[in-house]
């Protein structure tokens, strides 16, 4: 069982480095909110191997991912989160194949820093958001985790994708990455050494809008199959939806330069989300209503314009 020292630190990972999911992860059930904690001080643990490597080199974090990659997989380890983490694993019958994709993405932060396609990007984020996506699933639903697995990578993809968007300059300041798919950013004229030098122009902008675009029907995607989930973890789920959507009310509210500064919300915008989402919840249990009611995400985003004749991604 995973004792009160484990809970404690992962529960303190949690709070300081996820504080959007934070805010929702408190309103889940007991039997969920401490697995998650001890899930996402996992990813952090795993992440910040490659987010925190400045002068480590890129053997010494392939070393430190195969060891935590041992660690989850085998228990063996010293660790209080790895351990708390690999007992969590065989509690909820969590397939090893997650483990090992999310282990993959990260090694590939290592070697690869520029993404030509979405199709790459969404090979990446299968490895990460998704398989995170796929594990809470199966602490929420242990019963049947497979029926609700389509829509939980949807909604993972969806998470990240927002927050590629949201960080493109810290990305780039911070860890010379861009998680814009190159081929967008060509479509509208925008050279790769452009954001670099992190410089705003309105075709920077289109792209942007585009990857907006199609981001929000990825949540429209997600937020489907939230009504698969336990009633008691619906509400909070999306809630998580809601928070991480309105960065885009944000990125657009700027005009989508986040290359001068990157957006963040408010902890009083954020209670205020709770509050207008448990409120619509309170009258209309069903999450995509809600959803279209409360979050940054257009009504009929697969088929709406920010301007006339700027062509739908295709997906």
């Amino acid at each position: 069982m995973v004792d009160d020292a484990q809970l404690s630190r992962s529960k303190a990972i949690h709070r300081r480095t996820g504080r959007t999911f934070y805010y929702a992860t408190r309103l889940l059930p007991e039997r969920v909110r401490h697995a998650t904690y001890v899930l996402y001080a996992f990813f952090r643990v795993a992440d910040e191997v490659v987010d925190d490597a400045e002068g480590v080199p890129p053997a010494e974090q392939r070393r430190q991912l195969e060891e935590i990659r041992e660690a989850a997989l085998t228990g063996e380890t010293d660790d209080p989160v790895l351990a708390a983490f690999s007992e969590l694993r065989e509690r909820y019958d969590i397939p090893d194949g997650e483990v090992e994709v999310f282990i993959d993405a990260m090694l590939t932060d290592i070697e690869k820093s520029r993404y030509e396609t979405y199709e790459e990007v969404e090979a990446y984020m299968r490895g990460s958001a998704a398989a995170v996506g796929v594990m809470m699933t199966y602490v929420m639903r242990q019963d049947a985790p497979e029926e609700a697995i389509p829509a939980a990578r949807k909604l993972g993809e969806a998470f990240q994708m927002s927050n590629f968007l949201r960080d493109v300059r810290e990305d780039i300041i911070e860890r010379d990455r861009i998680y814009l798919p190159l081929e967008t950013l060509e479509r509208h004229g925008v050279p790769e050494a452009q954001v670099e030098r992190l410089e705003y122009d309105e075709a920077f902008a289109a792209a942007m809008r585009e990857e907006l675009r199609r981001t929000e029907t990825l949540y429209q995607e997600g937020v489907a199959g939230i009504g698969l989930l336990p009633r008691d973890c619906q509400l909070p789920v999306l809630i998580a939806a809601v928070l991480y959507a309105d960065h885009h009310r944000l990125i657009r509210e700027r005009d989508c330069d986040v290359l001068s500064a990157t957006p963040s919300l408010s902890s009083l915008r954020k209670l205020r989300l709770v509050a207008e989402t448990q409120w619509h919840w309170f009258w209309n249990k069903d999450p995509e209503t809600v959803f279209a009611k409360v979050s940054a995400v257009p009504s009929g985003t697969q088929t709406s314009h920010d301007h006339p004749g700027e062509p739908m991604p295709a997906r």
